[in-house]
């Protein structure tokens, strides 16, 4: 298994590896006992608690690491960044959740930020003093970002947000919410302090990854004002749509991390185990099953790869951060799913992580846009003909 893991990151640069050996040091060390803590309190750590594992992620670029250096941030390219963020999604996938929405919400902040939010907003994020969530589903409303129902009013300098919010990660911690609502008469994104604006969170269970926060947000009424419009008034709908394209290669790498964890747990166990006078890794059907997972793991990194130089290149690339988006997820559950079978009653058992690994990769398939909605914009991009 080692030879297979060098050879596949042989491509990585030596400052790559290094850096990811250094990381994976301290996240074995750190994180990994964090991840059974929380599977079994079920639910996902405190505002405070994830401050300090914010910090601690930092301490390699990971939450800082798509921001230009200017805007104090690490200023790496994406394929680095990405090399460790798989790496975290292997040892805890639902921090690596917190730290893609943080990420994210930093990379809005840069992306389209005046001075002053930069000041008030960017600069808290990235010292690890504040949390940041980013609502754009809603009861109805999942990925046409068009018909969202969140409403938002003027009245002098202020803006009041009144609406529901869905499936919001790190909900429940976050001091501020950037919001996409309708704002004179147009889909804007407007940031909300917690403090101020009284919005209020309900934390959603859900079928793996607890430990990482899913909330309903509830708007009555919520109070900002003019200058917290973030980026072009009106323009939330595409400032929306150029997040979902970078964002959905990260949930694909999410799914890669929870696969490979479920790869290395079933080889594992393949050489332990013995049937009918050896080890099941000696049975053809068992050597089946690991050719299927590492290929289908290794098709759907290289596509997730692919997604990052694209973005590094700034060109416009959803048709390959949808594929890359759909095929990781997918092929994580099927992964998984065949890691429990070689695990056979050993695998629906708590007492084996595979378990939690494909409850936590069943998962991956809804978020930032479903397999369907991916599907259709691939087909959408090749045709011409729009599907939805």
């Amino acid at each position: 298994m080692e030879n297979v893991i060098a050879a596949a990151q042989a491509i990585y640069t030596d400052d790559q590896r290094m850096l990811l050996e250094n990381f994976r040091k301290m996240a074995e060390a750190e994180f990994a006992p964090l991840t059974e803590k929380y599977e079994a309190l079920g639910h996902p750590p405190d505002a405070d608690t994830l401050k300090g594992l914010f910090a601690k992620v930092e301490e390699f670029g990971l939450i800082s690491g798509l921001i230009p250096e200017e805007d104090g941030g690490a200023g790496m390219d994406r394929m680095s960044y990405g090399i460790l963020y798989e790496e975290l999604a292997r040892i805890w996938p639902d921090l690596a959740i917190a730290v893609l929405i943080q990420g994210h919400a930093a990379f809005a902040l840069s992306l389209l930020g005046s001075p002053e939010q930069k000041e008030i907003y960017l600069k808290p994020l990235l010292r690890s003093e504040r949390i940041a969530c980013t609502c754009i589903s809603e009861p109805e409303v999942g990925s046409n970002v068009r018909e969202v129902k969140c409403r938002a009013a003027r009245e002098g300098e202020k803006i009041f947000i009144s609406g529901q919010k869905l499936w919001i990660s790190n909900g429940a911690q976050s001091d501020f919410a950037i919001v996409v609502c309708n704002l004179d008469g147009g889909i804007s994104m407007v940031i909300v302090d917690r403090d101020a604006g009284k919005y209020e969170s309900r934390e959603l269970r859900k079928l793996g990854l607890v430990g990482a926060s899913t909330c309903e947000l509830f708007f009555d009424r919520a109070e900002t004002t003019s200058d917290r419009v973030l980026g072009q008034p009106g323009g939330g709908l595409f400032q929306t749509l150029k997040l979902f394209e970078s964002a959905r290669v990260f949930v694909g790498l999410t799914s890669i991390g929870i696969g490979q964890a479920a790869l290395e747990c079933a080889v594992t166990y393949a050489k332990e185990r013995h049937q009918h006078g050896k080890p099941i890794a000696g049975h053809q059907l068992i050597q089946g099953y690991l050719a299927d997972m590492a290929t289908q793991l290794d098709a759907a990194r290289l596509l997730c790869q692919r997604g990052l130089k694209l973005l590094d290149l700034g060109v416009r690339c959803d048709t390959q951060t949808s594929m890359a988006k759909w095929y990781a997820t997918e092929m994580a559950v099927e992964i998984t799913g065949k890691a429990v079978q070689i695990h056979g009653g050993n695998g629906i058992t708590k007492e084996f992580p595979v378990e939690r690994h494909f409850r936590n990769a069943k998962v991956m398939p809804i978020p930032d846009g479903t397999t369907e909605i991916q599907k259709l914009v691939i087909g959408r991009n090749l045709t011409g003909v729009g599907a939805f």
